[in-house]
């Protein structure tokens, strides 16, 4: 792993968790859909990555979120299984011979990172937001706060992933 790589690692975290909790979780679109943009730590993560790594990232960063939102360990929960799910995941789009230290973009393969983002996100709120409601007695009520958080926090991962610098290759 480069220095540099791990650096922007860091900060990426860094600003994600900042935001998430200084202004992401004081939104409430009409009181259903909040977006939970953190979760697009796991999504940048480069595919090479050593699963270690990515599993205990993303243990820190809900771990981090709960210490804040004070959510005791429902979030450290989702983002966990999500981080242990992410290479089977990465592999149902992405093919693993030509892409050894892609970093998942939608400048790559657009179809391929929306499949993978709306993916990852899904699986994320589903079980962040079935710990949080802990029932099933609801269900019509926690599926609508899936569904509208989904569409925000997808809409909201492909705005910010598309602002993101295209790297030019170098002809040689």
């Amino acid at each position: 792993m480069k220095a540099i790589s791990i650096l922007k690692e860091i900060i990426l975290f860094v600003i994600l968790v900042l935001l998430q909790v200084l202004l992401f979780n004081r939104i409430a679109v009409f009181g259903l859909a909040v977006p939970i943009l953190y979760i697009y730590f796991l999504i940048k993560l480069p595919y090479g990555r050593n699963r270690f790594y990515v599993i205990i990232s993303g243990f820190l960063l809900g771990l981090v979120i709960d210490i804040f939102l004070n959510t005791p360990g429902m979030n450290a929960a989702a983002t966990t299984i999500v981080a242990t799910l992410r290479t089977i995941i990465l592999n149902l789009f992405y093919p693993k011979n030509e892409y050894e230290e892609l970093v998942p973009n939608i400048h790559v393969s657009t179809s391929a990172f929306i499949k993978y983002t709306i993916t990852m996100v899904l699986l994320h709120q589903t079980l962040l937001f079935f710990i949080e409601a802990f029932t099933l007695f609801n269900i019509t009520s926690t599926l609508i706060r899936i569904s509208s958080s989904l569409l925000l926090t997808i809409i909201l991962i492909l705005a910010l992933d598309s602002l993101s610098i295209r790297k030019k290759k170098v002809s040689g």
